[in-house]
């Protein structure tokens, strides 16, 4: 099936042409993701936000190239993405107040700037999300617990808390992107 074909077939909500694009798009995506991410639960996470990224900019895709290169640049800037909210949260969220004092004199006066302005942004739309998200991000990402425990803290379903913290990291991505 062509590229442009199955992608049509797609937006017409047909479910094979889902279900054929699913089965022959993930495995080469999660090899690639695999060869730069060493996390399994990671590969999973950048695999999942990668496809639905791929549905909400599958009318964009023309079939100037090839569906899986149009894929694989999605996959690229979701791996990105991934790394560089690794830094920050490095950075804004490290538990050990005195390491930024060890790494203050290492940085130049610019990525100082860029530290704070960081910490202010994210501080900013974590005010500016809902009680639910915020509280929902910060045990994900602050008090590094698992989805399972979250889902258990509110007792809820796994798919419910994986539901919510999808809907968190959106609100919070989309009003990061606005700051």
């Amino acid at each position: 099936m062509r590229d442009t074909n199955l992608v049509e077939k797609i937006l017409a909500r047909d479910k094979r042409a889902l279900l054929t694009f699913y089965r022959s798009y993930t495995p080469k995506l999660l090899r690639l993701i695999r060869i730069k991410v060493s996390s399994e639960h990671d590969c999973e996470e950048i695999l999942q936000d990668t496809l639905f990224a791929f549905l909400e900019a599958i009318r964009d895709f023309h079939g100037e190239s090839r569906l899986e290169t149009y894929l694989y640049s999605i996959c690229n800037h979701k791996i990105i993405d991934f790394y560089r909210r690794k830094k920050i949260r490095h950075i804004v969220f490290s538990q050990m107040p005195r390491l930024e004092e060890l790494i203050s004199p290492v940085l130049n006066p610019e990525e100082e700037l860029d530290v704070t302005l960081y910490k202010e942004n994210i501080s900013r739309v974590l005010a500016g999300i809902l009680p639910r998200y915020r509280q929902i991000l910060m045990l994900k990402y602050v008090d590094g617990l698992s989805v399972s425990d979250i889902a258990r803290k509110f007792a809820v379903t796994l798919k419910s808390a994986e539901s919510q913290l999808f809907r968190a990291r959106k609100a919070f991505v989309n009003l990061f992107v606005s700051i």
